[in-house]
């Protein structure tokens, strides 16, 4: 088996997203940076695989060269090789970034052969963006499937599995074949110390990505207005419970 699973560096979710003062790029000065975890149990399942089926593994991601971390973070967890589309750092957009992916697929698979199975995250964890692993499966012409949350792959097929009402949906596909893999597939592993020690020592291979022309422009961006809650003090100890009835009375809980 020959598995490919791409990813993408992103802020790290937990801290504060701040604009750029021309509101044309995230403030990253105060943020970590780090893969979606879509892409990490993508990264994961690659590695599984691989360990019951024997082949090799790859990790691909477009960015700049500060990107290279996140490779190597996967290949501190088990991942064979490593592939940066390298580029200034500047925003792509999901015409451009299937382009390029695309086209560095078709040159690695000249050289050593197709890809059995290819990964990538459901979704972008910063823009939300669903169209790239569609936008590659069909250049490629290989069938897709998003939204995947079981894979078991054998001779040449491949089943994924997604959840549906009630129950799952179940789908059969001739490998060659391209995955939407989502958070909860599996349960990632945390890089050990000597994986990371293993991890510096491998060649990231580093391919300067050209990007396509046309796809959509971007204006700005703008965050979402946050919520506010707000918390009223009704009283202290036993003082408060004829308020706190009160407040049950109100919101129909008890009676009058």
């Amino acid at each position: 088996m020959k598995v490919l699973v791409c990813v993408k560096r992103v802020p790290a979710t937990g801290g504060k997203i701040v604009l750029t003062a021309d509101s044309q790029d995230i403030d990253t000065r105060f943020l970590g940076f780090t893969i979606s975890p879509h892409e990490e149990c993508g990264v994961e399942e690659a590695v599984r695989i691989v360990e019951a089926q024997g082949g090799s593994s790859t990790v691909l991601t477009l960015g700049a060269a500060v990107a290279e971390e996140q490779l190597r973070d996967a290949m501190a967890i088990g991942i064979d090789e490593a592939v940066l589309l390298e580029t200034d750092g500047s925003d792509w957009d999901a015409f451009a970034t299937a382009g390029a992916i695309t086209d560095a697929i078709r040159s690695l698979e000249a050289d050593g052969g197709p890809f059995d199975l290819i990964l990538f995250g459901n979704e972008a964890a910063d823009t939300g963006d669903f169209q790239v692993g569609i936008r590659v499966a069909t250049a490629l012409g290989r069938p897709v499937v998003s939204g995947i949350k079981g894979i078991t792959a054998a001779d040449g097929q491949v089943e994924a599995r997604r959840e549906a009402s009630g129950g799952w949906e179940v789908f059969d596909l001739a490998m060659p074949a391209v995955l939407g893999v989502k958070e909860g597939l599996n349960l990632p592993r945390y890089p050990s110390v000597p994986g990371r020690l293993r991890a510096r020592k491998k060649e990231v291979r580093r391919i300067p990505a050209e990007r396509r022309p046309g796809g959509p422009t971007k204006e700005r961006l703008r965050l979402p207005e946050g919520t506010e809650s707000q918390v009223e003090v009704i009283g202290q100890g036993a003082a408060a419970a004829p308020a706190v009835v009160q407040l049950f009375q109100k919101l129909g809980v008890v009676g009058r």
